[in-house]
């Protein structure tokens, strides 16, 4: 079922969102330990991911073409823009009207539905039937919820709908890209993808430890140059 991981990724926020009304504050001790251990848990399946690679050619150029394109288009920083702009669209002040529901939901929206994460998770679901990824990023989308909740409000629960949207949409339509490749290439280009793809939630695992600051949204084109650098190798 290609939506499957994207249901459970829809279902776990809802939790997270939920708990997180019955709570109004949670000791940063605890947020920070368990944000360490999802961090290396996200490291471990990127990693797992990132070892399929039959082409390591293929891989190193996609990313270097990836981050070329990310860099020259500016696309961590207009995503950052973008997201700085709808939120002061919906900012509602909090002392006339306690929590802004829509600022919840934009905020979260943001936060679960930009991301490599959603993006591979989808593809692998569509592609391969594979779940992991989403599932694991429900795990960590569903804390992050309980958070948000406790700040925000139940907006955040809402962001839900953008989310499966989203990432159903990407599922669904990965599901049919057998119609439009041949199945050796596509067999090929899935493992080549799939080792670009955990080499970028790595870098988000990499990210939440704060062991480095790596600009994640520029290195985003490389889940499409792939398709065409494997397709040059394959050519030549």
């Amino acid at each position: 079922m290609a939506l499957y991981g994207t249901i459970i990724n829809g279902l776990l926020i809802l939790i997270g969102s939920t708990l997180g009304l019955f709570f109004t504050k949670i000791p940063e001790r605890y947020k920070e330990t368990v944000m360490h251990g999802i961090g290396l848990a996200v490291l471990l399946i990127g990693l797992q991911m990132a070892l399929s690679t039959e082409v390591i050619i293929v891989v190193l150029l996609s990313l270097l073409t990836g981050a070329v394109i990310g860099e020259l288009l500016h696309l961590e920083e207009g995503l950052n823009r973008l997201g700085d702009w709808i939120g002061s669209k919906f900012t509602v002040s909090k002392e006339k009207e306690g929590f802004s529901v829509s600022q919840g939901f934009v905020t979260a929206s943001l936060i679960f539905v930009i991301g490599a994460m959603a993006i591979i998770g989808a593809l692998d679901s569509g592609i391969r039937g594979d779940h992991e990824v989403l599932i694991t990023k429900g795990i960590l989308d569903g804390f992050v919820a309980l958070v948000l909740t406790t700040t925000l409000g139940f907006g955040v629960a809402l962001s839900v709908v953008p989310v499966v949207l989203y990432q159903g949409t990407i599922a669904l339509l990965a599901t049919q890209i057998e119609r439009w490749l041949p199945e050796a290439f596509l067999n090929g280009l899935i493992v080549e993808l799939t080792a670009v793809g955990g080499l970028l939630i790595m870098a988000i695992g990499f990210n939440i430890l704060k062991i480095t600051k790596i600009r994640i949204g520029n290195l985003l084109p490389s889940v499409i140059t792939i398709v065409v650098i494997y397709y040059l190798y394959q050519l030549f």
